[in-house]
């Protein structure tokens, strides 16, 4: 049986993050197992043109798309052939062997998605900050809470992940109207998709692959309380637009384990260590959770002014040069 062909997927939307998506991309230029290397700008013409100059050899696109991390990462699912797209985040650099483990797992039976870890690289002036273990996935990371050994999941996380591309383009791609845009802190774009995924095909599996681990830098200003009120907010609103979509009973099966379980043994864990840092986490687990609910409340009320529907990413008919 002949090593399936592999495409990464890097979007970026500001120069701001210049050092980082040259890490990025030269991390994923060394996986053995890409095919091939695409980088797709989103509505953002200096650094098309800077990041073009820098990789005249991998093919550098513009969203063609509605502008987001949707329409971008569509943009570059519709632009390659490969049998198995991976989506790197633009800063996140992967380990030497990240596209080893997640192409492996899409072997199993049944397996049309797979995610990896994410781990924080913090600042080093900050370190954590006010972050429990519990809260990672506020900075995009993998969390307390999560599975610690490979096994199947309702979604992966974006940063690190990998689709059969037939699947992807099958189920319509990723929706615009949820999900990151720009440093709007909007989220769920892939656990909306995983969803829909699985209520297509239900003997569909997604997995989480913990050895596929990339290096996921945390930016100064989100290592800050007002940052972990405003991510949690959105998360909430994104969460309701994904209930709206998918159902409550999928949207939410995670989260109730989550919120009920896992956060209050954080909470008691954090109040037992006062003098130790304990304080200042406990308040950020508290605030994370208030800010949440009360995001979700507002985009339940809001309804479809939130987000609206988007056309179904095609395949072109051929695939010409970049």
């Amino acid at each position: 049986m002949n090593a399936p062909t592999v495409a990464v997927v890097i979007c970026a939307y500001t120069q701001q993050r210049w050092g980082d998506l040259q890490d990025s991309v030269e991390s994923a230029k060394r996986q053995p197992e890409a095919t091939e290397v695409v980088v797709v700008i989103d509505h953002e013409p200096e650094l098309y043109l800077r990041a073009k100059a820098r990789w005249p050899e991998l093919r550098v696109v513009e969203n063609s798309e509605d502008r987001g991390l949707s329409g971008a990462r569509n943009t570059g699912v519709a632009l390659t052939d490969a049998d198995v797209v991976a989506f790197l985040d633009d800063d996140a650099t992967a380990d030497a062997d990240w596209l080893q483990h997640l192409v492996a797992a899409l072997e199993l039976p049944d397996v049309v998605g797979v995610g990896g870890r994410a781990t924080p690289s913090w600042p080093t002036t900050t370190g954590a900050g006010p972050y429990p273990a519990e809260l990672l996935w506020i900075v995009g990371c993998s969390y307390a809470g999560l599975p610690t050994a490979a096994g199947d999941v309702r979604n992966v996380i974006g940063s690190s992940m990998a689709f059969r591309r037939d699947v992807l383009l099958a189920a319509g791609g990723f929706r615009s109207g949820i999900g990151r845009v720009g440093n709007q802190p909007l989220g769920c774009e892939e656990t909306e998709l995983c969803i829909r995924i699985a209520q297509a095909k239900p003997s569909s599996r997604i997995r989480y692959e913990p050895r596929s681990n990339v290096s996921h830098r945390v930016s100064p200003d989100r290592v800050e309380m007002r940052y972990v009120r405003r991510r949690s907010y959105y998360e909430g609103i994104s969460k309701a637009v994904l209930s709206r979509r998918v159902g409550t009973g999928d949207s939410l099966s995670s989260e109730s384990t989550y919120l009920t379980k896992v956060l209050p043994g954080a909470l008691l864990r954090e109040l037992g260590a006062l003098g130790r840092g304990g304080g200042t986490r406990a308040f950020a687990i508290a605030l994370s959770v208030a800010s949440t609910i009360t995001g979700y409340a507002v985009g339940r009320v809001l309804g479809g002014v939130v987000v609206s529907p988007a056309a179904p990413v095609k395949a072109p008919q051929t695939v010409g040069a970049p």
